[in-house]
């Protein structure tokens, strides 16, 4: 059996073999994976309006609908992206155009709409997003928060190329 006597030079020279390994065998930073696409959730289409406008606020305010928005593959942020969102709210139903906006993501592919409170409908207390423009496929998200009392819901879009 070979014993290995540690001293300062070996140390130095095991230490940069490793690096050198190391580096193209296993700790080299990971590669990005390909990012699937979103898939549209059931439900999430219902009391769709097709054209809702941009608009800073839905009515008064005091709820936060936040998310991102990234392309399918790279999952590089997608600027400039129009996100309609809905629900049922302290001030309408999520039938009513005054329920209904749209908004556009920033140059980190970022978004965030302010809105009344949510409030649940049909048991549970859930919002309504869309991507539907004409560059990737349409997307409808509805994502069910935790509490009825939350005052804020994210949603995450990742699109696929039409």
């Amino acid at each position: 059996m070979t014993k290995l006597h540690m001293n300062r030079r070996t140390l130095i020279a095991s230490s940069g073999a490793v690096l050198a390994t190391g580096v193209a065998g296993g700790l080299a930073p990971a590669r990005a994976q390909s990012l699937a696409p979103t898939q549209s959730m059931r439900g999430g289409s219902n009391n769709y309006r097709p054209g809702a406008p941009i608009v800073e606020r839905i009515g008064g305010g005091g709820f936060w609908m936040t998310g991102t928005v990234r392309r399918a593959g790279d999952g590089a942020p997608l600027s400039g992206q129009r996100i309609q969102i809905w629900a049922h709210t302290t001030e309408g139903h999520e039938r009513d155009w005054h329920s209904h906006g749209a908004t556009l993501t920033d140059a980190n592919g970022v978004f965030r709409l302010e809105m009344p409170q949510i409030v649940p409908a049909f048991g549970q207390p859930h919002g309504h997003l869309a991507y539907d423009s004409e560059e990737f496929e349409t997307v409808f998200l509805r994502p069910v928060m935790s509490s009825a009392r939350d005052t804020t819901l994210e949603a995450h879009f990742v699109l696929q190329p039409a």
